[in-house]
């Protein structure tokens, strides 16, 4: 697969990018996909939810009133999670919800989230670029003449680059990542894929 080079002005340099047909045109693979975000979400989360059970809410331990001849229900103590600022049963606990999967699997759903974005236009390949000092405004000239202003965006770079980084932090929609970095997730969240032409040298190895 061939896609023209753009610079940063959005004009075709007249030059091909080679794609690799074993990342961006295999028969994509839905639950691969499905299984590599389901762990991205879930190593994401914090997990340090908590709430009180009856034994660790502080509060009498003296019965109500007595067990039988009240003509009401039968109740213990007044942290009981029949009542209103009761213990509560079963309550969420701290737990860690990272679970692993295998580097094949996480590879096929890469090479699999590329194929979609690349069937669907949404891939485009444009010359290495830097900015001298870091500036949002020359950031988001650029994301202009791609004609990509306002949409989310994942711009993918071959190294970091701390100017870059710093003047796409405050854009909305916009995420800078290396191509080592790159997951599924982050393909599949955004409207389109920028590749620097560099990267292609990691990205056609995934």
């Amino acid at each position: 697969m061939e896609l023209a080079i753009l610079n940063i002005k959005g004009e075709d340099t007249g030059r091909k990018a080679q794609l690799n047909d074993e990342v961006f045109a295999i028969e994509a693979n839905e639950h691969a996909i499905y299984l590599d975000v389901k762990q991205y979400l879930a190593n994401q989360r914090q997990g340090t939810h908590k709430s009180k059970e009856r034994s660790e809410l502080s509060g009498s331990t003296r019965k109500l009133h007595k067990q039988k001849g009240g003509g009401g229900s039968r109740i213990g103590d007044i942290n009981s999670p029949l009542l209103s600022g009761g213990a509560r049963v079963f309550g969420p606990r701290p737990r860690d919800y990272r679970f692993k999967l295998n580097k094949k699997l996480k590879a096929l759903a890469r090479r699999s989230a590329l194929t979609l974005k690349a069937a669907d236009n949404q891939v485009l390949v444009i010359e290495d670029f830097t900015i001298d000092t870091p500036k949002t405004k020359d950031f988001l000239n650029i994301t202009k003449n791609l004609k990509l202003d306002g949409k989310k965006v994942l711009f993918v770079l071959k190294e970091g680059n701390k100017n870059v980084s710093l003047s796409a932090r405050n854009i909305q929609g916009v995420k800078i990542l290396t191509a080592a970095d790159v997951n599924t997730y982050a393909l599949l969240n955004n409207k389109a894929v920028v590749l620097a032409e560099s990267s292609l040298e990691v990205i056609n190895n995934l």
